[in-house]
């Protein structure tokens, strides 16, 4: 089995090499682990910085969103035949340890695509984020009739058919309820794991925007009326 970690990358060169330092190297049932860094055109020195840890580095010219970087690495990731995607965030937000958590039900057969989710077991969160994750949670709910306790995640894990049949097209922050309304689509086993989220000063500036609620949610009404 092998697993491809794509990373996710705008502006990380502060905090990226020690987040990718800490990624897993071993996990049971997994024969091969690689490492890509997606970045996103980045104005700083990101790329550079993610080279020094021999990670291939794969960059767009221009700041396309977070959605245009996971795709692309989503596409790298099942160019090179990997059995099992893992999407982990550069900003430090998660808990390397929590990879193997979200692995272990594809390993196991149990599911297709696995979120790890900051709010499926009590934990302190900041209270905007945890309003924007719900609001997020709610129109993913009322739009596509689907349900996800954290919509918002960026640690999720695809099994090779989940990556396969999963075609989101949005660029943008509202790809993460896209995800959601395509494994609906196709009927694929989800299933939510309790990550444990690691905020910082850093990771909360870094995160997603208050203000880019409103924009969010407009472009995914858009898309759901067409």
């Amino acid at each position: 089995m092998k697993l491809v970690i794509v990373v996710p990358a705008y502006n990380e060169s502060q905090v990226i090499e020690k987040v990718l330092k800490s990624l897993p190297k071993k996990i049971d049932g997994i024969g091969k682990i690689e490492t890509v860094v997606i970045d996103d055109g980045s104005l700083d020195q990101t790329a550079k910085v993610a080279k020094r840890s021999n990670i291939l580095v794969l960059s767009h010219v221009l700041n396309r969103g977070a959605g245009a970087a996971t795709r692309t690495g989503i596409d790298f990731a099942k160019s090179i035949g990997a059995d099992i995607i893992v999407t982990f965030d550069a900003d430090g937000q998660h808990n390397p340890d929590d990879i193997e958590k979200i692995v272990r039900p594809i390993l196991e057969n149990r599911a297709d695509l696995v979120i790890g989710s900051r709010l499926k077991k009590r934990q302190k969160m900041p209270i905007d984020r945890f309003i924007l994750n719900w609001l997020g949670n709610l129109t993913t709910l009322l739009l596509f009739g689907a349900f996800s306790t954290d919509t918002q995640s960026g640690l999720r894990a695809f099994s090779k058919s989940a990556a396969d049949l999963i075609d989101f097209k949005s660029d943008r922050m509202e790809f993460s309820s896209e995800i959601i309304q395509e494994a609906k689509r196709h009927r694929l086993k989800v299933e939510e794991v309790p990550t444990h989220a690691i905020y910082t000063q850093y990771s909360r500036l870094k995160g997603q925007k208050n203000t880019n609620a409103l924009p969010v949610f407009t472009r995914t009404l858009i898309k759901f009326l067409r």
